[in-house]
């Protein structure tokens, strides 16, 4: 509806400048008529009055009753001596031409003038409805009705609504998320205890003498049961964004050989060995001990999946970012995996040592809060590859 008033109204102004126009050019036509009428008029009584000076009142008497419109009708005198009224419209001809083109060069003026003012009307409205998008995007949109009656009315009321169906989406799923890494707090809280009790009972079990295959069996699994209460808490501070990184300069190579100093005990344990050749120093802006964490989780993966062989890292920079490499020997991630690497709890179709399924999504979790990208792909030929990313901004 609004549509059709919109365009009924500048149709009516589009018409109101062409009879403006019309208008113009009829009284511009008009007055130069007169002025032409009036200038032969004139050239033809000082003739006549220079050539025959008895005729002045001859021609007085005339033109009085002329302009009285007292003329009586009678024979033409001009076709009679051979003249038609084309031989004096010339002149008259060319004003009447400049005329027109004065008064269609004022209809497109003002069409232009018209167009002009309702295309920067429309450009203003799109320029604030793409800022407010802009700020709701950003989160500092204010929630307001639509304003005006035009063609993108409805446009910003829906824009409006949605922004506000948004927002109240955003905190639903912030209380959500809130709720779940409460709850997951309090489940880890929760697993302590006992595994406090477990421990303490295989200790004194172990100083009563008592040695077995199922005494070391249930210690292997207390060790994982405390490995994932620690995870579960870590993921508790990263979801509710308590888990604060402190990023410094960090070079790269002293990061990689730090990480790897720490998984020697597993690396020796499994025969597995670690390679990471010297490329110069290369600064990052990184925590130091969470990226050190994160790093490790990827090597050990790779020991996982290739035990006894050799965890290759390599490190490379540009103006745009620092690439580290994690690769092994081994056959690589079964295709069907890959998708799901990085998801919590996560372990494979055929899963390696005696991991979570956490490692990889907190290695994602911090490596991508400090601006930093992660993948995991098969590298050409064998072995699984890791490649993280550190944009510089």
């Amino acid at each position: 509806m609004n549509s059709r008033k919109n365009i009924c109204i500048l149709s009516a102004a589009i018409s109101a400048a062409c009879l403006l126009s019309a208008a113009v050019t009829a009284v511009l036509v008009s007055y130069c008529c007169g002025r032409l009428q009036f200038g032969l008029l004139n050239a033809l009584c000082r003739e006549a009055v220079q050539k025959a000076p008895g005729s002045e009142q001859i021609l007085l008497s005339v033109l009085k009753d002329y302009s009285r419109q007292n003329v009586k009708p009678g024979t033409d005198v001009l076709p009679a001596w051979g003249y038609h009224w084309s031989d004096f419209s010339l002149l008259a001809y060319k004003q009447t031409v400049l005329c027109i083109a004065a008064g269609f060069c004022a209809a497109v003026l003002l069409c232009t003038a018209a167009f002009l003012c309702r295309s920067r009307t429309e450009a203003r409205r799109i320029q604030a409805l793409a800022d407010y998008l802009e700020q709701a995007c950003a989160g500092r949109a204010a929630i307001c009705s639509a304003s005006g009656e035009d063609d993108f009315s409805r446009l910003e009321d829906q824009i409006y609504k949605t922004t506000a169906y948004l927002y109240q989406t955003k905190e639903e799923a912030v209380q959500a998320k809130d709720g779940f890494a409460q709850n997951l707090s309090n489940i880890a809280h929760q697993i302590k205890t006992p595994l406090t009790a477990i421990s303490l009972a295989l200790q004194m079990l172990k100083l009563d003498g008592l040695k077995s295959d199922h005494l070391k069996q249930a210690e292997k699994q207390l060790t994982r049961l405390t490995h994932l209460e620690e995870s579960l808490l870590l993921l508790t501070r990263i979801d509710a964004g308590t888990l604060v990184l402190h990023e410094n300069d960090t070079d790269v190579y002293t990061l990689l050989v730090l990480a790897a100093d720490n998984l020697q005990e597993l690396f020796a344990a499994s025969g597995t060995s670690a390679d990471i050749p010297e490329q110069g120093e290369i600064l990052i802006a990184a925590d130091l001990d969470w990226t050190m964490e994160a790093v490790m989780n990827l090597m050990k993966n790779c020991m996982e999946h290739n035990p006894g062989g050799m965890v290759h890292i390599s490190y490379t920079g540009n103006p745009l970012y620092t690439q580290i490499l994690i690769w092994d020997d081994g056959k690589g991630f079964a295709k069907e995996d890959l998708p799901h690497l990085f998801e919590r709890f996560y372990r494979g179709q055929n899963p390696q040592g005696s991991g979570i399924g956490i490692g990889l999504a907190l290695s994602k979790e911090i490596i991508e809060r400090q601006n930093g990208t992660v993948r995991a792909r098969n590298k050409p030929g064998a072995g699984a590859l890791f490649e993280i990313r550190f944009y510089r901004h």
